[in-house]
């Protein structure tokens, strides 16, 4: 390892993980809905389940899943099904009274990290990374801190939209359109 792979690899690793994406949208409308502290978990739950993934991948279950075509279509649509039950949470949730909590509960860190398994985004950073850098424990850390950074800030950037998202039905809207990026997301795996 050198300082340009350490340089390349981080630049992917922000890359991946500050573009929008099935995980961006949900922790933005996670902090939206719940506020930063009760997002936390989410936000920590990607932040070590990809890494996790990433190593299991590279220890070989990414051979299995390419071995198995009836698996990885089963996962595909598991993951899609998944997908389009959360874009259904998330679009129908209803805005909190004024000044009480957002009613029922953000992901879990349990959660978010299972997530990963069923995320298309996370399947192909993982096999390009994997490919790409090699299957090192160091490109591990590397996505956590840049999907915990990355995640943060979209968190942040759910805060702000909760500042202007003040009546209830601009919230109901901000939940749509992030329902629907969650399921546009879909499109590239539905077609896998």
């Amino acid at each position: 390892m050198d300082f340009a792979w350490l340089a390349s690899a981080t630049g992917f690793a922000l890359a991946m993980s500050a573009t929008p994406g099935p995980n961006n949208a949900m922790v933005a409308a996670s902090a939206v809905n719940f506020g930063l502290r009760r997002s936390l978990p989410h936000i920590l739950g990607v932040s070590l389940g990809f890494p996790a993934m990433l190593v299991l991948v590279a220890l070989g279950a990414g051979e299995v899943l390419a071995a198995s075509p009836g698996l990885q279509a089963g996962l595909r649509w598991l993951g899609a099904a998944w997908m389009a039950w959360l874009a259904w949470k998330i679009a129908t949730a209803a805005p909190p009274e004024a000044g009480a909590a957002a009613q029922g509960r953000p992901m879990t860190f349990l959660q978010a990290a299972l997530f990963q398994w069923v995320n298309p985004k996370a399947w192909v950073i993982a096999g390009a990374a994997i490919l790409a850098y090699g299957a090192s424990p160091l490109l591990a850390v590397i996505f956590a801190l840049a999907a915990l950074a990355s995640l943060y800030v979209w968190a942040l950037v759910g805060l702000g939209a909760a500042r202007l998202l003040r009546s209830p039905a601009a919230l109901r809207w901000f939940n749509r359109a992030m329902a629907i990026l969650l399921l546009l997301s879909l499109v590239p795996v539905l077609r896998g």
